[in-house]
């Protein structure tokens, strides 16, 4: 009877509690006089995941593990780059607006990193790492594909850290809370419940990194597939989880920008995964540029007898005439029987 009553009362109390996610109270931490911001800490860390899985996946493919951090040398710094320049473009206002600041552009720690910048400008950084490290950017490309869903799952985190990019109201236990003027400059009253869009993004790029992952391995894809899926099953995702987002996007046909950009790019990567199958099927040999020693394609060579004569031919010509001579005497009858 007690231990039911126990259950009871762990029912009622786990009923008392608010149904909903709640965000963090901070979201930086002084270090003295610097401050280190957990939307730094979540990019910083999905770059980690990232070069982790990609080292490995990397190596199974038969390249080098050192590869990876050279290329992520010229990546990471191009995707960064990219990442901010598409997002200054497709949420203009708060820069360029009325009452923007050019100068906020540049704050990236204050968080705004567009995934399709940062994918488009970081492939520039690693087909330049690539080519200084004679290695096939298409392979590494399938190699890194799943370590970038990673990374973008886990950078999701400093959104939540900073009470950013969530999306409508809802009335979901798994709704997230955030502070009461978060939810005032959005439009909305106090205690409003939203979709935590951060997490959606969160679980679907796990569950599609592992299916990149397992397809990967049973259809052994290559010469830059597993790339092309990725960017294919991610825009699915996204689509979705963008068109459930609130926060101000430019409009184009009363679509956000990033819904007509994932369809796009979405169906482009479904039509390069298709050709490039039917033009270079399963994977490749090597991952290196530099075609390997190529064997001698002649037959053996015959061994030359060579003359242990030091004689000259000439002279060699002269004694067989003399012996022919000889030979052509003795058959002659002699006059003088």
């Amino acid at each position: 009877m007690s231990a039911a009553l126990a259950v009871g009362q762990l029912v009622e109390a786990a009923g008392a509690l608010p149904a909903a996610i709640p965000s963090p109270p901070q979201h930086t931490w002084y270090l003295g006089p610097f401050p280190i911001r957990a939307y730094a800490l979540a990019i910083l860390a999905g770059i980690a995941v990232a070069l982790w899985l990609t080292r490995r996946r990397w190596v199974a493919r038969g390249g080098e593990a050192d590869d990876v951090l050279e290329i992520a040398f010229w990546a990471v710094p191009f995707g960064i780059v990219g990442g901010r320049l598409y997002h200054v473009f497709s949420t203009p206002d708060p820069y360029w607006g009325p009452d923007g600041n050019p100068v906020r552009a540049l704050y990236v720690w204050e968080g705004g990193l567009g995934i399709w910048g940062a994918v488009a400008l970081g492939a520039v950084g690693a087909y330049i790492g690539c080519r200084r490290q004679r290695v096939s950017f298409p392979a590494f490309a399938d190699a890194l594909a799943p370590g970038l869903l990673l990374a973008q799952a886990v950078g999701r985190l400093g959104n939540w850290f900073n009470q950013e990019l969530f999306g409508g109201p809802t009335t979901l236990p798994w709704g997230l809370r955030v502070d009461d003027s978060v939810a005032a400059a959005a439009g909305y009253p106090p205690g409003t419940l939203f979709h935590p869009t951060f997490l959606y993004e969160m679980v679907w790029n796990i569950g599609a990194a592992l299916l990149l992952i397992y397809l990967d391995r049973r259809f052994r894809l290559g010469h830059g597939r597993v790339f092309w899926l990725y960017v294919f099953v991610y825009t699915l995702g996204r689509v979705w989880i963008e068109m459930l987002r609130i926060d101000e996007a430019e409009l184009v046909l009363g679509l956000r920008l990033n819904v007509w950009t994932s369809i796009l790019v979405g169906v482009g990567a479904l039509i390069a995964f298709i050709v490039v199958g039917r033009r270079h099927p399963g994977r490749e040999e090597t991952v290196s540029l530099d075609a390997p020693d190529e064997a001698p394609t002649t037959g053996p060579e015959e061994p030359v007898e060579e003359s242990t004569d030091d004689e000259d031919p000439s002279t060699t010509e002269d004694s067989d005439d003399a012996e022919e001579s000889e030979q052509a005497d003795a058959a002659r009858p002699d006059p003088g029987r």
